[in-house]
């Protein structure tokens, strides 16, 4: 006979490598299942990471004795009556394995009472009942785990540092704390500390407790709801970022989870706010309907499926893109971010300028500032960059900006025409009126009004607002065709080229016939007219590396490195001086992009010291 039964204690073990992975699995289960039982009170005790000892204890419902003795056989639960539950689950637990899994590998301990008298407590080894007894009557459940994998040795050789395995402890408590504000959680190592919380509902206190007060305060509170989504939550302002996603949090219906596509949703809205290689910090809980929601795709019950995705990235990407529309981003720099002095000398010094009239401000700030004269009608600005703005500046700060573009120059095929950018007035209201007073290093702009000094980087400026327009012209093409005078020649490795095979037409939907010129060399005798001059190579080989990477062509997003490309090669770079009308022309120009504080990768363009932290650095105020 080849083929026999498992035992139960087999199969448990079996079970037990899917759901408890680390010491973390076990914490994780224990406290979800508290949640269900509607604690509002949670206490997790730790020893040695987890491997000596875990005990988790909660004022829940608690169980009967005929509950507590079910509760650890294979695939028994409270929360699963027949199929059609299994489609609208409102719990964090409810396979069934959880506990049957944990005992099967440790020394187990549960005490509990529903209250009203005596409860029951359980002592089982290897999954094995060996002793019961009757115990207090303090309604709520307290499990203690101890020998964790004492049973099978070979899953102890996977288990990391104690460091590690208590940080995934930390962790995952962290996220069940932002998931449930309204439990009080406690957790400590070794009978010291870990970390709690208030339990009062307050999301952001959870927040501050933890990742600290200084991220709470630069959290941004959002909320929106439709038929199908409620979402709330917070959004770290783009100046707050951590080198990982991991600090993004989502919980679906109350359940933390992973999700890609709900992570690179919230990358999106944050657009080209965040520097390169960086992410936000993120807490948002997202409620809907439980048949929208598979969450019975993997035994750990981290990764979900949605019924209606599209809608929900959609929802929450123009969510934080619009939170980010209503409010200005300028960095404050105090004292406690000032930056490490580099050994680098420079001999550049610093340029200041004035003239004869002064701006509105307030007598007291008069006194103390220099005297700037705009730009008169008659004068023409010009930023050395082969963009001319073609109107002038009036007394009003609401201004239009109109620029001629050259095709030669700049890659876009104007035909000879003048084409008008409108931007909306919200933005020059985000960015305060700033006068500039001299330039540093021929690379930071200096300015000023009555709210202290503003330094801007002329680079990520101009990369702005090039950007902004590149990104209009080319989000607007033609299905117009441009012959070549000469063929492009294309070298691709044997990889490309078999993906080039594969997807000939969606490539040539996008305009680009590639005809085969050899062994593995293509050449192509057209290209789409937007595409930018001087760029064409970079954007057809961008293509197939998408094609490679995402098995389609997101033509959306090459427009939109295309637009960067151009707008950091076309910019004014660092060392580049400019006179005082170019640096206030600059400044005006920026004032009316859509976002004007981060250039397209991301990095600050404005920085600003306020009055009061200048006049603490100097011991003006105490």
């Amino acid at each position: 006979m080849k083929i026999v039964q498992m035992s139960d204690a087999l199969a448990n073990k079996i079970a037990a490598g899917e759901v408890v992975e680390r010491p973390a699995s076990v914490v994780k289960e224990l406290v979800e299942n508290s949640i269900d039982a509607n604690s509002t009170w949670i206490k997790v005790d730790i020893k040695e990471a987890g491997l000596e000892e875990i005990k988790v204890t909660d004022n829940g419902e608690g169980m009967s004795e005929a509950d507590a003795e079910r509760a650890f056989l294979p695939h028994a639960t409270s929360k699963i009556r027949n199929e059609s539950d299994l489609f609208h689950v409102k719990t964090l637990g409810f396979r069934g394995e959880a506990l049957a899994s944990i005992a099967s590998v440790s020394k187990l301990s549960v005490q509990t009472s529903e209250g009203d008298k005596a409860g029951i407590q359980l002592i089982l080894e290897g999954g094995k009942k060996i002793d019961k007894k009757k115990s207090d009557a303090r309604k709520g459940t307290e499990i203690t785990v101890n020998d964790l994998f004492f049973n099978t040795p070979a899953r102890l050789k996977y288990m990391k540092s104690l460091h590690t395995e208590l940080g995934h402890i930390t962790d995952l408590l962290n996220r069940l704390a932002l998931s449930h504000p309204n439990i009080r959680f406690e957790a400590t190592h070794n009978g010291k500390g870990l970390f709690k919380t208030a339990g009062t509902g307050d999301l952001l206190q959870v927040i501050s407790q933890v990742y600290g007060m200084n991220v709470a305060k630069n959290m941004l509170m959002v909320q929106e709801e439709n038929l199908d989504f409620h979402i709330e939550g917070f959004i770290a302002k783009p100046e707050i970022t951590r080198a990982s996603r991991n600090y993004i949090s989502t919980m679906i219906n109350g359940r933390y989870i992973k999700s890609i596509p709900l992570n690179q949703a919230i990358i999106r809205g944050y657009h080209t706010l965040l520097p390169i290689g960086r992410s936000p910090i993120v807490v948002l809980s997202i409620t809907m309907d439980p048949i929208l929601v598979d969450v019975n795709v993997h035994p750990t019950k981290l990764e979900v499926r949605f019924s209606k995705d599209k809608e929900l990235f959609t929802q929450l990407e123009e969510l934080i893109r619009h939170k980010f529309r209503e409010i200005t981003l300028i960095p404050e720099m105090t004292e406690t971010q000032k930056p490490k002095p580099k050994e680098k000398s420079y001999q550049h010094s610093m340029d200041f300028s004035s003239s004869a009239s002064m701006p509105k401000f307030n007598d007291s700030v008069r006194e103390n500032i220099t005297n700037w004269q705009k730009p008169t009608e008659d004068e023409e600005v010009t930023l050395k960059d082969n963009i001319t703005p073609s109107t002038s500046y009036s007394q009003q700060e609401e201004t239009l900006s109109t620029y001629e573009i050259n095709e030669d120059e700049d890659g876009i095929k104007s035909d000879d025409t003048t084409d008008e950018i409108v931007f909306e007035n919200v933005s020059q209201q985000r960015v305060p009126m700033m006068y500039p007073i001299g330039q540093l290093q021929g690379t930071y702009i200096l300015a000023q009004n009555e709210n202290g000094l503003y330094m801007i980087d002329q680079h990520a400026a101009q990369e702005r607002i090039k950007y902004e327009f590149f990104r209009d012209k080319l989000g607007k093409p033609t299905n117009e065709l441009q012959e070549l005078l000469l063929p492009m020649t294309f070298e691709f490795s044997k990889q490309e080229s078999l993906f080039i095979e594969q997807y000939k037409e969606e490539i040539e939907k996008v305009g680009i016939f590639f005809e085969a010129f050899g062994n593995q060399t293509y050449i192509i005798r057209s290209h789409p007219n937007w595409f930018p001059n001087g760029f064409e190579e970079e954007v057809i080989r961008e293509m197939i590396e998408q094609i490679m990477n995402e098995e389609k062509i997101n033509v959306e997003s090459i427009r939109e490195d295309a637009a960067i490309l151009m707008s950091c090669k076309r910019s004014i770079k660092a060392n580049h001086y400019l006179n005082q009308d170019e640096m206030f022309r600059l400044l005006e120009d920026l004032r009316s992009t859509t976002d004007p504080f981060t250039c397209p990768h991301g990095r600050p363009i404005i920085v600003h010291f306020s009055t009061y932290e200048l006049e603490k650095m100097f011991k003006r105020v105490m």
